[in-house]
This record gives structure tokens, sequence and C-alpha cells, in this order.
């Protein structure tokens, strides 16, 4: 994933081979949280819940087993119509995106076990209140520049 100049400061010099290292060697290419596999693409539901083709079975969005659900081929082809399930007319494809992610949100704690190999979904869940906070300081400190000059 591609740094911001303006964040670029908050890496290492070496954040290329370190989050390389926790992507593929430690998690090994999959998401630590949900288990999503990297550069594949995935089926999903949209609540989270997607299609693990390689093993053939429903993940929820904790990496879970998800029983009692057909395959994607089946609710495409609207076999389920008898059950009461309208067909769907076409799931949605996601391309699955690690990221290596700071659990504290501390920029210059990189200690690897402060790291975790997140797919863009979790990454952004995980990051939900940081990014809320974020918002409203920058919203806050607007508010407060433009009122130093009214």
């Amino acid at each position: 994933m591609p740094i911001a100049p303006e964040h670029r400061w908050f890496y290492p010099i070496d954040w290329r081979e370190l989050s390389q290292v926790i992507r593929f060697t430690r998690a090994q290419g999959r998401c630590e949280h949900c288990g999503r596999p990297h550069g594949q693409e995935i089926t999903h539901l949209g609540d989270g819940t997607w299609w693990d083709a390689e093993r053939g079975i429903w993940h929820d969005g904790r990496g879970r087993r998800v029983r009692g659900l057909p395959p994607p081929q089946a609710l495409e082809a609207g076999q389920l119509i008898l059950v009461g399930i309208p067909p769907a007319p076409r799931l949605p494809v996601t391309r699955v995106v690690l990221a290596s992610a700071r659990l504290d949100h501390d920029p210059s704690n990189n200690r690897p076990r402060n790291l975790a190999a997140l797919c863009q979904r979790c990454h952004m869940l995980y990051d939900a209140d940081e990014h809320r906070r974020r918002r409203w300081s920058k919203v806050f400190r607007l508010h407060a520049r433009g009122d130093l000059f009214d």
C-alpha cells in the first residue's frame, strides 16, 4: 500500500521489509483477523461473510466457519427460490490486499507484536475510531483557524 508523502515520517526506513515479514512470513499471506488470502478475488455477501474457494466454505467477518449457506454458484443461479431466498443477480467480488497495521496506533511502536497483517476490511474496521478522532480533530482545527480571522 503506498504511503502518502505527508505520512512518510511515521514509518521507519525499513518499513517495506518489516511489512513484508509481517504479512507474508508471519501471517503466511492471510489476514490475521478474518483469514482472507492476499491477492485473491473473493466473493462476499457485503456483511463480512466471504467464500473461501480454497476450502469450499463460507467464513464470517472473524474468520469462523458459517454453516447453512450454499455455495455462491447456487445463490447466483437462483436454485434457492423454493426455500424463499431470492436469487442474487451477481454476488460482489473484491480483491484482497493485506497491509501491516499498528495495533496501538502509535507511529513510533514498530515492534512485531504491535503489528498485524490485516485485509482492507479488517484494517478499516480496526482503525474506525482513530479515523473518527482524526477527522473530528481536523474539523475542529479548521473551525478554530477560521475563528481567528473572523
